[in-house]
């Protein structure tokens, strides 16, 4: 196999085992759980053997990473929107009725490395991957990751709460301004909802809002207007047909996304236009 990295031990000041010792020392191995990983799979070279946690760590030794084997993954030659791109991660638009990952070929997944450039970073993932998902019918802004060390650090933000995302939402019924915390699957659940727009079309009426999730419950922005009584127009799942509305699938879109970028430090502010479908929908209905 190739070597990925190679380290040097420099002074030694007090015994200390690989396990302990090698967190770090390689660009590609940012965490303990990696480390304990390509121990296993006899990724790390010890003097050119393969090491093992127990082993003492002395002055003057060598400690090299290989590069696993890797199966040559299939493509799926979809074309993507790219909104943002560079040597660690990307920003792409997801379009609907598409997964973004799973044991399916036709994946947003499958598609990046068609769409994104490789990565040159010393610790570049194999294949871009993303960091979140979006549901199968849901359109939007999708964060992905071209390099191990931000993988960790975008997964980490996540759990911190730390990534802001917002959505449109066409719902059934008028809604006003709301915290939703209903818990979902015995876990706590919230999103805030801010209404846009009130309207009416042929005795039917309907609310625009946006959706900030503060948790990231699957489904949650469905299941939570559900209970509230104001299912997402075309949601199959945990909605109800629309007599008017019945062939533009899901009106819910990522259109928001807010965080810093784990390398740069910048601050990202991401933001996508109310989309086409919501955009006819408000020309064909009047303001209530």
């Amino acid at each position: 196999m190739k070597i990925k990295e190679t380290h040097i031990v420099p002074v030694v000041t007090e015994k200390i085992r690989l396990q302990e010792y090698a967190v770090s020392i390689f660009t590609s191995l940012p965490t303990k759980s990696s480390l304990k990983k390509a121990l296993k799979k006899e990724l790390i070279l010890l003097d050119g053997k393969p090491a093992k946690t127990s082993d003492w760590i002395h002055e003057g030794q060598k400690i090299e990473l290989l590069e696993p084997k890797i199966e040559e993954k299939k493509v799926f030659t979809l074309k993507l929107e790219i909104i943002y791109e560079d040597e660690f991660l990307a920003i792409i638009h997801k379009p609907p009725g598409i997964p973004t990952s799973g044991n399916y070929f036709k994946t947003i997944e499958n598609a990046l490395p068609f769409n994104l450039k490789e990565s040159k970073a010393k610790d570049a993932l194999p294949a871009p991957l993303p960091v979140h998902r979006l549901d199968n019918p849901t359109s939007g802004l999708l964060l992905i990751a071209k390099s191990k060390a931000v993988q960790v650090d975008l997964n980490r933000l996540f759990e911190e709460k730390k990534i802001q995302k917002s959505y449109y939402a066409l719902v059934s019924g008028k809604i006003e301004d709301s915290i939703l915390n209903d818990s979902i699957e015995e876990k706590d659940a919230k999103t805030n909802i801010e209404v846009l727009k009130d309207f009416k079309l042929k005795n039917e009426n309907f609310s625009l809002v946006k959706a900030y999730p503060k948790t990231g419950r699957t489904h949650q922005i469905r299941i939570h207007l559900a209970k509230k009584g104001n299912p997402i127009i075309g949601d199959k799942l945990y909605g109800k047909a629309s007599e008017i509305i019945n062939k533009s699938g899901l009106f819910l879109a990522a259109t928001g996304l807010e965080f810093q970028h784990p390398i740069t430090k910048e601050k990202m502010v991401f933001e996508l236009p109310l989309p086409k479908k919501f955009r006819e929908f408000k020309r064909l209905a009047k303001n209530t």
